[in-house]
């Protein structure tokens, strides 16, 4: 049996988590399935139409997937890590969890929305709350005319690729790209080139989170070229546009001291 989940707190008080709340969600893998057990007979497994708060126990692929699932029910995911990379994930811990999920910290995240059309002229729609990449096909380069605000920044970029990140997804993909890691407050998007060819200097931007962002795919059929958004792939794009979706928000929690913000600046003294 699953009891209700209890009313919003008022300004300021701290939200109580209780067992029986909980609904557990566990990656594909024989660790995250184990935890899932153990967790579910110790404080019950709610549905997730009746949970307070989702438990995500992976890596952050699987919180990645867990944030899309739950989207649409607005209540919060807080994650353990049972996979190989934690970067959303807190600290993998069976004692005391109603106790330790009440005083978790929350972070708001906002994801972008991409527009993609086709070869073929289909449009596909999807949401990323960590980037939206292009990425080339086959052996060939991409070559990627950039727009911002409707004007024509960057008239060709060949590349093996371009990402655009959230502040959440600046230490991801993006990270691994060279691009700059930015902080949650800073209402900024890394717009970071994968392998740029031509111009050879380029290194990026750093766009304000309301910019409009179109990118122009050239000679489609000599360079294809796929866009991905988190984990939606949509292949032979012409044109894919991205933006900043502040209608949709989901909650995040992490343990105290070791919110997504304090995550993100210490991420940037990693040595």
């Amino acid at each position: 049996m699953t009891l209700p989940a209890p009313p919003a707190p008022p300004q300021g008080e701290t939200r109580r988590f209780l067992a029986g709340q909980i609904a557990f969600l566990a990656a594909p893998t024989p660790v995250a399935a184990e935890a899932h057990t153990r967790l579910a007979t110790r404080y019950g497994n709610a549905d997730l139409s009746s949970a307070a708060v989702v438990v995500a126990l992976g890596g952050d692929g699987f919180m990645l997937e867990t944030i899309h699932l739950v989207l649409p029910l607005k209540i919060p995911v807080y994650g353990m890590n049972r996979g190989s990379v934690g970067f959303l994930m807190n600290t993998y811990n069976e004692d005391d969890l109603p106790e330790r999920l009440s005083h978790s910290q929350a972070a708001e995240l906002h994801p972008l929305r991409m527009h993609a059309v086709t070869a073929t002229g289909a449009v596909e729609e999807a949401l990323a709350f960590n980037e939206v990449s292009l990425w080339r096909q086959l052996r060939q380069a991409s070559k990627i005319r950039i727009s911002i605000d409707g004007r024509v920044r960057l008239e060709e970029l060949s590349c093996d690729g371009i990402i655009i990140a959230t502040p959440a997804g600046s230490t991801a993909y993006n990270l691994s790209a060279h691009g700059p890691i930015v902080p949650l407050s800073a209402n900024l998007l890394p717009l970071t080139p994968i392998s740029a060819f031509r111009p050879r200097r380029w290194r990026g931007a750093l766009l304000p989170s309301s910019a409009d962002v179109l990118f122009e795919v050239l000679e489609t059929e000599k360079r294809p070229t796929a866009a991905v958004a988190d984990f939606t792939e949509v292949r032979d794009v012409v044109s894919v546009a991205v933006s900043e979706d502040r209608s949709v928000c989901v909650t995040v929690l992490f343990d105290p001291d070791q919110g997504l913000s304090e995550r993100i600046i210490a991420e940037q003294f990693t040595v």
